[in-house]
């Protein structure tokens, strides 16, 4: 069966068994993520510990994602991945079984989440250097990380929705039991894949820290990769205040209850995912950073409307114009930095890359105490501004590149030629 162009990643038997398994194991996730959002928040009923909270969830990516990234070039990605997962799933089930039995606390969900951050620094980079190994053409990796935007996104729709659901019917902790069970289809599909070995071009090893050099070094030579990383923890910073404050305006702002949280971020999702088929749709990344431009400002406008809007209505469009947004900038650049990057680094700079997002808890803890102190309309509409400064970054960057790699020019005619 032969897929069309907007799905051509999935003519890749490997990359297929790993779409099909994430697929299942994202949904558990996006459930997890709106569990923990509602359940901290009714147990500190503070502003502050839900802005705590993806901070301690994403620390420890800022900290420690390039040596999370190294990992992926100096071990078998397969093997990682399927060790790293089986972290995923113990963390998963522990979180459920202390809510079930009623002894989750503020401290120990906390806990639960910074482990699950430590993971996630080495987790993240080697999915994302583990894609173009899964791809049968080098020329499909664009599509494969649109692609595997698009399932995020999809599960990101309908993920909260669901949990929503789940929360006022069954509690918290069947959400967290389900993503708990959710891993077994990632682990049967990356045991069920047939990967080649990948040498490595000399066996003597230098030290982590000097391949580490490398990496940043390749990066500061490559100015198209500079203009991405620095965009990137720019967004991450101030482009999810309107989704950390969203139990703040379920609850608070429009009277309402997990139900409504959910479809705010349902709605977030719903805009993530157009984008993200948008992105699937395009042939080559070529135009790409028009688009990085359009999302950086759709996101601005959307954070902007949710800190001014004064029906709920309107504020789930606004949602989606940030997820919309969002997804633009961030997997637009990582299609950019993926279609640059040399193979022997790509763990390495997916790792520069993995902590440039993980500057969202220092975003998220900051927003959170603009909340406390301001009210949750003020902190969002501050993050609109600084979304608005990010795009104005890129542009100037863009341009900086432009003028030290010119467009390439005709060759002149020979003075002979007849015109």
């Amino acid at each position: 069966m032969q897929f069309s162009n907007s799905l051509r990643a999935l003519n890749s038997t490997n990359y297929r068994l790993f779409f099909a398994g994430q697929g299942l194991s994202l949904l558990g996730n996006w459930m997890t993520l709106t569990a923990s959002a509602w359940l901290i928040y009714e147990l500190s009923n503070n502003a502050f510990y839900l802005g705590f909270l993806p901070f301690a969830n994403q620390i420890p990516v800022l900290l420690l994602a390039p040596l999370g990234g190294l990992l992926g070039d100096r071990f078998p990605r397969q093997r990682l991945m399927w060790w790293l997962n089986c972290a995923c799933a113990a963390q998963a089930a522990t979180l459920a079984v202390l809510t079930l039995i009623g002894e989750i606390t503020v401290g120990r969900l906390l806990i639960l989440v910074t482990i699950r951050g430590f993971i996630n620094a080495a987790e993240f980079p080697t999915r994302q250097a583990f894609i173009v190994d899964l791809v049968d053409r080098k020329e499909d990796l664009p599509n494969a990380i649109a692609l595997n935007s698009s399932l995020f996104n999809a599960a990101r729709l309908v993920g909260p929705a669901i949990a929503g659901l789940v929360i006022a019917t069954a509690g918290p902790g069947v959400c967290y039991l389900i993503d708990a069970t959710s891993y077994a289809a990632i682990l049967t599909s990356i045991l069920a894949m047939r990967l080649p070995r990948r040498r490595s071009k000399s066996k003597r090893r230098s030290s982590p820290l000097a391949d580490l050099r490398v990496g940043v070094n390749y990066v500061r030579r490559s100015p198209g990769l500079q203009a991405s990383l620095i965009m990137v923890p720019m967004i991450a910073f101030a482009g999810f205040a309107s989704s950390t404050m969203a139990p703040i305006f379920a609850r608070d702002v429009f009277g309402g209850d997990s139900i409504t949280l959910g479809l705010l971020f349902s709605s977030v999702g719903a805009g993530a995912l157009v984008s993200a088929v948008m992105l699937a749709r395009r042939p080559s990344p070529d135009g790409l950073a028009t688009w990085i431009l359009i999302g950086s400002l759709s996101l601005a406008l959307g954070q902007l409307g949710v800190a001014l809007s004064p029906w709920f209505w309107f504020t789930i469009i606004c949602m989606m114009g940030t997820g919309f947004g969002t997804v633009l900038c961030m997997a637009g650049n990582n299609t950019l930095i993926q279609s640059q990057v040399a193979d022997d680094k790509r763990s390495r700079v997916m790792g520069l890359f993995a902590m440039g997002q993980g500057m969202f808890p220092l975003g998220s803890l900051t927003f959170g105490g603009i909340a406390a102190a301001l009210g949750p309309r003020v902190a969002v509409a501050i993050a609109a501004v600084a979304t608005a400064a990010a795009g104005l970054q890129f542009i100037r960057a863009r341009r900086q590149l432009h003028r030290i790699r010119p467009p390439r020019r005709p060759p002149p005619l020979p003075s002979d030629s007849v015109v």
